[in-house]
């Protein structure tokens, strides 16, 4: 057995080292400065991008997302959605036009410097096999205590942990597996108030949530982006009705944009997602209330007819016959 582990562990190692030395595609040019945000407003001018050269994802993508504001991205599935908060993070290179922030092309600046300047609350997040507090503080590590719980405290989540045992030392896990899914939201939505970043991201944060638990997210994430640039990458239109623009995104291109009002009115590919999903909602909410009134001879006593209210009968008890 210890040979055979020995054996794993020296495999392990020469793999990571190979990860280690291998060189990244995604390079800091030459003389690059750190981004310097003034008001941290970004700007997406014809921006094409493909994974593969056969295969275009963004075909020409323009849109501003002004200081303070909030703008929302949404489309079907594979429309480029994703993409777009990646190639703002510089994971990935354009293959035409560019993307600045307050003027900056993300490409002259530092990637350390540009993405600290960004926060980022995803569908997925990750944990690691830690307490609540190194998790929390992984958004910023210089924080101290009270930074950490100040953070937990404005992400709704300090009432949970002060009633765990071990309180901000509760491990989480691996993968987060002791928490649900809104807690573990709750904790990357405190990583990203604790890191206080100018720019915001949200990756459908609550896609994953069911809808009591989104509204108390989607509560945390409005105080959260307030008075920041926010990008909003959106599977659920109920959760960016408030965007100050909405873009659709289908097949690449811009197909179209406005307010939620207007785009309803315009009665296109906006409009037929709503409709669509209003009508998922309504039917979820039609079968929960048919199973409430399976339930309901279960819980509730059956109603008195006139002869036991005649007679005067308890509430718990059938009237006798006469």
């Amino acid at each position: 057995m210890v040979y055979r582990e020995i054996k794993q562990a020296v495999t392990d190692i020469e793999i990571m080292f190979s990860i280690l030395s291998r060189e990244p595609e995604i390079k800091d040019r030459p003389g690059a400065q750190p981004l310097a945000i003034a008001q941290g407003a970004i700007r997406f001018e014809d921006v094409r991008f493909a994974y593969e050269p056969a295969r275009p994802i963004l075909k020409g993508i323009s849109f501003e997302v002004p200081a303070g504001r909030t703008v929302a991205i949404v489309g079907p599935s594979g429309a480029g959605k994703s993409t777009i908060s990646r190639l703002l993070f510089r994971f990935y290179d354009l293959t035409g036009g560019r993307i600045t922030i307050d003027g900056q092309d993300i490409r002259n600046v530092t990637q350390k410097s540009l993405r600290a300047a960004i926060g980022m609350v995803p569908q997925d997040t990750v944990l690691f096999n830690d307490t609540i507090r190194y998790n929390i503080r992984y958004g910023r590590w210089d924080a101290t205590d009270a930074e950490v719980e100040e953070a937990a405290r404005l992400a709704q989540i300090d009432g949970f942990i002060r009633l765990a045992p071990d309180g901000y030392e509760t491990e989480v896990g691996e993968r987060g597996l002791k928490l649900s899914g809104g807690e573990k939201q709750r904790v990357a939505i405190a990583r990203t108030i604790l890191k206080g970043p100018p720019i915001l991201v949200l990756d459908e944060a609550t896609s994953a949530l069911d809808s009591h638990t989104e509204k108390e997210i989607q509560d945390a994430l409005d105080r959260v982006s307030r008075d920041r640039t926010t990008l909003v990458i959106a599977h659920r239109l109920s959760t960016i009705v408030g965007a100050d623009e909405i873009i659709v995104v289908d097949q690449g291109v811009i197909a179209e944009r406005g307010t939620h009002h207007q785009l309803l009115l315009k009665n296109g590919l906006y409009a037929s997602m709503w409709s669509r999903q209003r009508e998922a909602e309504e039917a979820r909410e039609k079968l929960a209330l048919v199973d409430e009134g399976r339930d309901a001879p279960n819980r509730n006593p059956p109603p008195l007819d006139d002869a036991a209210i005649a007679s005067g009968a308890p509430a718990n008890e059938p009237a006798e016959a006469e």
